[in-house]
């Protein structure tokens, strides 16, 4: 059985998707797996056990009749027997028909006149379980597995390196995932949490436990984040993972992760790492699964730079 997905969305956005893959591959183990998504999300099937080929488009962008033509061009070549699409929309269901496969599976909702197969879409459910909904129409009704990786040797062993490097392989550490005060100006800055909250924080934990070395991620555009806590924190260790395997390694090897809604935040759940979210806008139950390894605190006001340092201590210390 050869089956694509069509996923829309971020690279948190695909690592919710693993699990649905995931038992999909375990209750048709023979079968072919790939996803089309948006370009900037290629990078989460590094450390995908079930995909088989991924696909860019841009969801997104004003595609002209001509880019579309060519999806379906390209989809209708590999002639697959089912197709999944993650996002209600009447243009991917559009697409999907015009594809000519046989099973086409997706939400109620926007285009899905054009599916063989609608399943409802719960809102307020955790989103590895309301995808791993989309299964239903092939027969897989069993409980959504736990979200899981498969981090690539090479990227462990690089992992181990940098720990090594950083002074912290024998004590384990504490890493923080922030979000680039660059990014305060673009859609996402809801999601954002300032340079003086997270500083506070590393100055309370470093007090309260000098022998556990606290790391920083630095992302591609981190600099002026990074610098800025170096000049009130010089003892942070800052780590910069070159890939999605990378980071995934690190993040296993922590002993507590504090992240923002970011990509890290899933990753840090998929190895089981201990968590707390620091989140805004989003529902607390439509990103983390139920479970006392997974903690959020969710703002007040809908923008993550209004939750208190204090309150990220107390849950620290006290959750």
């Amino acid at each position: 059985m050869r089956v694509v997905a069509l996923v829309p969305g971020s690279i948190g956005d695909q690592i919710l998707l693993f699990p649905t893959l995931d038992n999909l591959k375990r209750y048709y183990p023979n079968a072919q797996i790939d996803v089309v998504v948006e370009p900037q999300a290629k990078a989460a099937y590094q450390v995908s056990k079930s995909v088989h080929e991924v696909m860019a488009f841009d969801f997104k962008d004003r595609n002209s009749l001509a880019d579309w033509g060519n999806l379906v061009g390209t989809i209708r070549d590999r002639e697959y027997d089912v197709a999944i699409a993650v996002r209600q929309s009447w243009s991917v269901g559009l697409l999907l028909w015009l594809t000519g496969i046989p099973i086409r599976i997706g939400y109620q909702g926007k285009g899905s006149v054009f599916l063989t197969q609608a399943v409802l879409f719960n809102p307020s459910q955790y989103g590895a379980a309301a995808y791993h909904e989309l299964l239903q129409p092939l027969g897989i009704n069993a409980p959504v597995p736990e979200l899981a990786v498969n981090v690539p040797k090479p990227d462990i062993e690089w992992a181990q390196k940098e720990q090594k490097r950083l002074g912290v392989h024998e004590t384990g550490y504490i890493l923080i995932d922030g979000r680039s005060e660059q990014l305060s100006q673009d859609k996402e800055q809801d999601k954002t949490y300032p340079v003086e909250s997270w500083r506070q924080i590393i100055q309370d934990f470093q007090y309260k436990q000098p022998d556990l070395p606290v790391v920083v991620i630095k992302g591609a555009d981190d600099d002026q984040f990074v610098r800025s806590l170096l000049e009130s924190s010089p003892d942070i260790k800052v780590t910069a993972p070159g890939d999605i395997g990378k980071l995934t390694a690190m993040i296993a090897g922590a002993n507590l992760m504090l992240s923002t809604d970011s990509a890290a935040l899933q990753l840090s759940v998929a190895v089981q790492t201990y968590t707390i979210a620091l989140l805004g806008p989003t529902d607390p139950a439509k990103l983390l699964p139920k479970n006392d390894k997974f903690l959020a605190i969710k703002s007040p006001t809908g923008k993550t730079a209004d939750i208190s340092p204090n309150a990220v201590l107390e849950k620290i210390w006290d959750g």
